[in-house]
């Protein structure tokens, strides 16, 4: 078997080149930095590792360093997956090299996993953070130590929030929506701002999140979400590559939404749907890191808080203080809006297709008996119209009192 092994030098872009196998068993390739640019010098360690692998006598040393350990990951076992959830998981590294400056893998230990979380909440992280950048960090470890970079897995305890609090911010009203729109042109300018408002709107009735936006396209291309008027309704035809669940569908459009994208004249309906422009006219980045900022600067001008957490950190004097951080509306907090709105008014799992939820359970978390009052209100609207009364108040009238202090004497 180990003599099928054929180990090639690749050019992937970096500084250095590659050496690259075919895996016989696991059916995929096997890449390692040859920690050189020089092509004769890269070729010389491709041969000395394919003849180690062929004889079976190559073994992961457990004082890989932390950059070799890192860049072995991106290309093994990030390479397969979308470029948001690989990102998230480089992050995650990045977070940890930030505190502890690792110098191998195998500082991935129990005591600095434990710090990690000390210092995440000193800084005023939010749980769900935390929680996420542990999860990214124990399939790291486990991946490493798959590969006997790493001697022993850490051990740690996920954290467990203290409130059933769900969501990072909160679905924005229609009241708070109008103000974002006004506020537009105060931060992107007034020759921007309409095709910012555009956008906005659209976010508001489209219910997508903010990466897939930025993707949809009024004709196909590679990718790309293409607006469908073709049919009886309209639709979203959506590639698996361009949304979190990752799998090919046709999506029913919201009557709002299509009314919205009917105001372009049809001679305009080409390319992108969404062309954002900044205040010189040219074409804004199209990269959700780019844009995401931008509306939550929009949001803050706008004045819309959706969430308000304690952060410890230092004064002038290094003293420890906790200061009070505001989240203000992002694209995401629109998409809330959209999927509050439409719980209202729809069944779950309707509701599910329609903010595409893989599981129905996290409809139900999220959006369906999260808000107590207006649950409350609609069972008051339905007594109302059954009883034909007002029911607003449970304190009932009382009779009128008697002359001379209320009771009958006899």
């Amino acid at each position: 078997m180990h003599e099928e092994i054929t180990v090639h030098v690749v050019d992937m872009g970096r500084t250095n080149l590659y050496m690259r196998y075919l895996c016989p068993i696991e059916n995929k390739h096997i890449a390692r930095s040859t920690k050189t640019s020089n092509q004769k010098a890269a070729e010389k360690k491709a041969a000395i590792w394919e003849a180690e692998l062929r004889e079976g006598r190559y073994v992961r040393s457990p004082r890989v360093t932390w950059e070799e350990f890192v860049e072995d990951y991106q290309e093994n076992a990030l390479g397969g997956l979308a470029p948001a959830t690989a990102y998230g998981y480089v992050l995650a590294l990045n977070k940890f090299r930030e505190y502890f400056r690792p110098k191998r893998v195998g500082d991935l230990t129990t005591h600095r996993m434990t710090a990690l979380v000390t210092k995440m909440r000193a800084e005023g992280s939010a749980e769900a953070y935390i929680a996420g950048t542990l999860r990214s960090l124990k399939r790291a470890s486990r991946w490493a130590h798959k590969q006997g970079m790493l001697v022993k897995l850490p051990e740690f305890e996920m954290p467990k929030q203290r409130t059933k609090k769900r969501m990072k911010g909160r679905p924005v009203t229609t009241e708070e929506f109008e103000r974002i729109e006004q506020a537009a042109a105060k931060v992107v300018g007034e020759q921007a701002a309409e095709s910012w408002v555009f956008y906005l709107r659209g976010l508001w009735e489209c219910g997508f999140r903010l990466g897939e936006s930025l993707l949809l396209s009024w004709d196909d291309r590679p990718g790309a979400i293409v607006v469908d008027f073709d049919g009886r309704r309209p639709l979203f035809r959506i590639p698996g590559s361009a949304q979190k669940r990752g799998t090919d569908e046709l999506l029913p459009m919201t009557p709002e939404f299509a009314k919205h994208l009917e105001t372009v004249p049809k001679r305009y309906r080409r390319g992108w749907v969404f062309q954002l422009t900044d205040d010189s006219g040219a074409p804004h980045s199209r990269s959700r890191h780019s844009v995401g900022p931008v509306i939550t600067s929009i949001g803050k001008k706008a004045g819309v808080v959706v969430d308000e957490r304690m952060k410890r950190t230092n004064d002038d004097k290094g003293r420890p203080v906790e200061k009070l951080v505001r989240k203000f509306a992002s694209a995401h907090d629109l998409r809330r809006g959209f999927g509050f709105r439409w719980s209202r008014r729809v069944m779950p799992p309707v509701l599910q297709e329609l903010m595409r939820h893989a599981s129905i359970q996290t409809t139900m978390a999220y959006y369906v008996g999260q808000n107590a009052e207006s649950t409350a209100d609609e069972l008051w609207r339905a007594a109302e119209r059954e009883s034909g009364n007002t029911l607003g108040n449970s304190k009932q009238k009382s009779k009128p009192r008697r002359k001379g202090g209320g009771h009958k004497t006899t």
